[in-house]
C-alpha cells in the first residue's frame, strides 16, 4: 500500500500526515493505478563519480507495433532537451514509452528506444520512429560527460517494466537530481476522481525533480540553512529542470492533454519552484482510455487532481531521496524529516 515504510526507512509524505489536498489516492499512489501503464528503472551509483540511471515510462498501447495514443505537451520553461517534442505537439499523440535519463545521456537513450521498437513484431519494414525522451542535468552529482547509459541500460529498463509500486527517491533518472536545495529523485502519486455522469477515472504524475526554489510542505518554507546548518553545499546550480509525466484514463483528446499538462506545470508552484532560468520544465500528459466525450467544462477535477498529484510526487521525490556524495567533492543531504514535521507542527500545520 502506498502509506507502507520503504525500504530506506525514509517516509512518504502521507505518512507524515502532509500530502497535499483532500484527494484520494489510488492503491499504490503512483503512475501505475492508470491501467495500461508500466515503470522500469535502472540506477547506477559508482562511489562518489556516477549517480545516474534511466526511468521508462511503459504505456501498454504503444509497447506493440503501430500503437499510439493521444498526448499533450506543456512547455513551462524551454531550457532544456526534451527528444521527440515537436512531432508529439504536431500530432498529438506519442508512439513509443517514455524514457527520463540525464542530459547528456538523452540522445544515446533515445537511439537504444529506436532501437528498441524497430524490434518488435510487426515493424520490420517502419522507416519513422519518434522516441520521446526527457532529461534533466545530474552534472552536480555524476559524472555527467561520460555519458555512461548504454543501449543495455535502457532496454533493461523499458523490459522490466512492470506495473508493481514505483521505487521512489534516489533511483532510476532520479539518482543524481537535486530540488529545492535538497537531494532530489523520482517521485509519484496518484489521484481517483469522480466525474458526474462518467463514473470513476485515475490520473498519475511521475516527476523527475532537479530545480530550484524553497522546499514549501503544507504552505511551511523549509531552508537547507535552516535545515542542516553548516553542511549545506553553496556550489549547487540554480534551475536546473523538472519532467512530469502524467497518465489518465479519462478518455482525453490531445487537446485536453496539452491543458492538463500545463496544470502540471503549475502543481510545481505549491511546493516552492522559483522557475528559475535555467530550469526546463516539461509535463506531457497522455491517456489510456479509448476517446471519450467529456466536455471542458468537466476538466476541473482533474485539473485539481493533476495538480495535488504532482505536488505529491514532488515532495516523494525528496522524502524518500538520501544524503548523496558525488562527483568534485559535492553532496547533496537528504531532507531531514524530523525537521520538516516539527516545523509544520508549530505552524499548526497538523491542527487545521
Amino acid at each position: 500500500m502506498y502509506d507502507e515504510l520503504p525500504p530506506t526507512g525514509r517516509v512518504r509524505a502521507r505518512k507524515l500526515g502532509l500530502a497535499p489536498g483532500t484527494g484520494v489516492p489510488g492503491p499504490t499512489n503512483t503512475i501505475v493505478d492508470v491501467a495500461g501503464v508500466r515503470v522500469g528503472q535502472v540506477t547506477l551509483h559508482e562511489g562518489t563519480r556516477l549517480h545516474t540511471g534511466v526511468t521508462a515510462i511503459v504505456p501498454d498501447a504503444v509497447d506493440n507495433a503501430g500503437g499510439r495514443l493521444p498526448a499533450g505537451l506543456f512547455v513551462g520553461n524551454g531550457h532544456g532537451k526534451l527528444v521527440g517534442a515537436t512531432q508529439l505537439v504536431e500530432l498529438g499523440e506519442i508512439e513509443t514509452p517514455i524514457l527520463l535519463t540525464g542530459t547528456l545521456s538523452a540522445f544515446r537513450a533515445a537511439d537504444a528506444l529506436v532501437s528498441y521498437v524497430l524490434a518488435k513484431p510487426g515493424n520490420e519494414h517502419v522507416e519513422s520512429v519518434n522516441p520521446v525522451v526527457g532529461e534533466t542535468n545530474d552534472g552536480h552529482l555524476s559524472d555527467i560527460r561520460s555519458r555512461p547509459i548504454t543501449e543495455a541500460h535502457v532496454l533493461q529498463a523499458l523490459t522490466s517494466a512492470s506495473s508493481d509500486p514505483v521505487a521512489l527517491g534516489c533511483v532510476g533518472a532520479g539518482s543524481g537530481t537535486a530540488a529545492l536545495g535538497f537531494k532530489g529523485g523520482i517521485g509519484s502519486a496518484s489521484r481517483r476522481v469522480d466525474l458526474p455522469g462518467h463514473g470513476t477515472v485515475t490520473v498519475g504524475v511521475l516527476a523527475q525533480t532537479n530545480f530550484s526554489g524553497t522546499l514549501t510542505v503544507s504552505g511551511v518554507p523549509v531552508t537547507p540553512d535552516e535545515a542542516l546548518g553548516d553542511v549545506v553545499d553553496a556550489t549547487a546550480p540554480e534551475g536546473n529542470s523538472c519532467m512530469l509525466v502524467v497518465a489518465a484514463d479519462a478518455g482525453l483528446d490531445s487537446r485536453q492533454l496539452t491543458r492538463v499538462a500545463t496544470r502540471a506545470v503549475f502543481g510545481m508552484a505549491p511546493v516552492g519552484s522559483d522557475f528559475a532560468h535555467g530550469s526546463g520544465d516539461y509535463a506531457i500528459a497522455f491517456d489510456t482510455a479509448p476517446a471519450g466525450n467529456l466536455p471542458d467544462a468537466g476538466l476541473n477535477p482533474i485539473f485539481s487532481a493533476v495538480q495535488e498529484a504532482v505536488a505529491e510526487a514532488i515532495l516523494d521525490s525528496l522524502f524518500l531521496a538520501t544524503t548523496t556524495h558525488g562527483v568534485h567533492g559535492h553532496v547533496k543531504h537528504a531532507v531531514p524529516l524530523d525537521f520538516v514535521v516539527e516545523k509544520c507542527r508549530a505552524a499548526g500545520v497538523f491542527e487545521r
